[in-house]
């Protein structure tokens, strides 16, 4: 038995387990954290000093990477072949007639996804917040924006995030900490084209320190974030919640913990949290409160899993609602060679953005909007070894040739969409297939239905608008999720709301049933918003969670 002198047990260290920590390490409670992965130093482990670093993407390490089985995909249609993910040497990427898993992309480790993140910080869209009550899909989220706007100010503050003063549409009370960063050459080219085609092309707001902040060093725009961040300049959760948690002197780290399982038991409490070590001991820990915070596929699994006397179909599962609601990135990348040396491996990922088409109804036809930024970084053509291999086909002299005539010479639009629940997207216990420790993978169905295809045809369209008015004179490569699942950001598995009937948890993340219990993650989202990263929304929520947390019995703090 470990754990038996903590007030809370924190489950997972990504943005809500991290942000988490710290919030209620300021109220001096004691913090027990396990987390699944291992712990990662930015220095010795984000080698992008190396020769080879292209092609070493973000390093795996034992534990660092969960499995995940895929129910069977969609079959293709042939009225959408225009969605159709290709590129110049490969022609049709998936050469099949199915939709096809290539992957959850997340990581395990102290820190999260956030760990390979871009550093997009994004407020959610006030009108996202009301898509039920305002357009029939998705739920509403049981508050407004202005109720989770001082908790966005606070993650700001905390993780450096650069960007511009003020959104005409996410109201700031407190303008963002640091200036924008300057726009990459290339960026600057994609808000040409957008000045021609009547759309705003501004900077992003990003957790990238654009001046020295909190200790840390401004960024030196070497454009490899997704590699990991060897200067500590990206405002991921281990250089900021988690080393604030454990600077605290309240709170624990066990990394390489595998969590099997949560006890429940009589009187709506959750009793303990049973976990195999880094060394392959099996443990349970103790403490007042839980906190699950594994994300939008392994948060259900978990639950699901938990199954006791007390919680036949689950924990939390009493609205049978553990699982379902899930939503996915909707996601296309477009490539083209601008005939100007724009050097466009340099400068920060996704310093620009568009946000024209990011409210609900901002798109003629179909609910849910969507954004476009700089992408060149995010499809990884920020080194010559993937032109090579992707968009230079030959050998020798010629291939030689067309390289140098290519390189740096890329824009790539990346566009995010809305995704919307659906019946046949969900998740579940592979009844199959288990991990180490014997507990059942995640199961993964996703179905992309005629909402979120009309959505994406037109972010195809658009984002080959802005290439063509920004000069490319022809596409190399293109990439979406139709004929692909490929996700980084994945919500709605644990619903939050006021009705128990229809959600998981209450406005507070707090378990409907489960005194005790508490959510904090992107699996609570009630809707996607059209194209934000969610991390800072996540944060936002697990702060706002820390100070309504209460001691079950008493409903206050201790």
């Amino acid at each position: 038995m470990a754990g038996q002198g903590y007030d809370v047990v924190v489950i997972g260290s990504g943005a809500g387990g991290g942000a988490m920590a710290m919030a209620l390490c300021q109220q001096k409670l004691r913090v027990l954290v396990l987390e699944a992965g291992p712990r990662y130093d930015p220095v010795k482990d984000y080698r992008l000093d190396e020769y080879s670093w292209e092609q070493n993407p973000f390093p795996e390490k034992s534990t660092s990477q969960g499995r995940q089985t895929f129910a069977p995909l969609q079959p293709l249609e042939d009225r959408w072949q225009d969605l159709r993910s290709w590129n110049r040497v490969s022609e049709h990427i998936n050469k099949g007639d199915r939709r096809k898993p290539h992957a959850y992309l997340h990581v395990r480790g102290v820190g999260g996804s956030t760990l390979h993140f871009t550093g997009e910080a994004h407020r959610l869209h006030p009108q996202a917040m009301r898509m039920h009550s305002r357009f029939g899909v998705a739920a509403d989220w049981p508050f407004g924006y202005a109720e989770l706007e001082p908790f966005y100010c606070e993650v700001e503050r905390i993780i450096g995030v650069a960007g511009p003063a003020q959104d005409p549409v996410r109201w700031r009370s407190e303008s963002c900490l640091l200036p924008p960063h300057d726009l990459s050459y290339a960026s600057q080219k994609l808000g040409t084209g957008c000045k021609k085609l009547g759309l705003n092309w501004v900077p992003n707001t990003v957790a990238a320190l654009s001046r020295p902040y909190d200790g840390r060093p401004g960024c030196n725009y070497c454009g490899n974030c997704a590699r990991g961040c060897p200067r500590r300049d990206k405002g991921s959760v281990d250089v900021t919640f988690m080393r604030r948690a454990l600077a605290s002197g309240y709170c624990t780290l066990q990394s390489g913990c595998q969590v099997t399982q949560i006890d429940s038991g009589p009187n709506d409490i959750v009793t303990g949290v049973h976990y195999v070590d880094a060394d392959g001991n099996e443990n349970v820990a103790a403490g007042g409160r839980v906190v699950v915070a594994c994300g939008a596929v392994e948060t259900p699994r978990l639950l699901l899993a938990s199954k006791s006397k007390h919680a036949p179909d689950g924990l939390a599962n009493e609205s049978g609602l553990v699982g379902q609601h899930f939503m996915e990135t909707l996601s296309w990348t477009c490539s083209g060679l601008h005939p100007e040396p724009l050097g466009s491996y340099r400068g920060l990922p996704s310093d620009s953005i568009c946000w024209d088409f990011n409210a609900p109804d901002a798109i003629p036809g179909t609910v849910g909007g969507c954004r476009f930024s700089n992408s060149v970084a995010e499809a990884d053509l920020v080194g010559p070894i993937n032109y090579a291999k992707r968009l230079v086909g030959g050998w020798g002299r010629s291939h030689k040739e067309r390289m140098r005539a290519a390189f740096g010479h890329v824009l790539t639009v990346g566009a995010i969409g809305e995704s919307l629940p659906n019946p046949q997207s969900y998740i579940d216990l592979d009844p199959d297939e288990t991990d180490t420790t014997g507990t059942p993978l995640a199961r993964i169905h996703s179905h992309l239905d005629h909402r979120e295809l009309n959505r994406l045809a037109f972010m195809v369209k658009t984002a080959r608008e802005i290439l063509e008015a920004s000069g490319v004179k022809g596409l190399v490569e293109e990439y979406g999720t139709y004929d692909f699942f490929s996700s980084t950001h994945v919500f709605g598995t644990c619903r939050m709301g006021k009705d128990p009937e229809d959600s998981v948890v209450d406005p507070d993340c707090r378990s409907h049933r489960w005194r005790n219990l508490f959510i904090v993650d992107a699996s609570v989202f009630p809707s996607s918003g059209g194209g934000e990263s969610p991390s800072l929304t996540i944060e936002a929520l697990a702060l706002r969670a820390a100070k309504h947390m209460g001691y079950p019995e008493t409903g206050g703090k201790q």
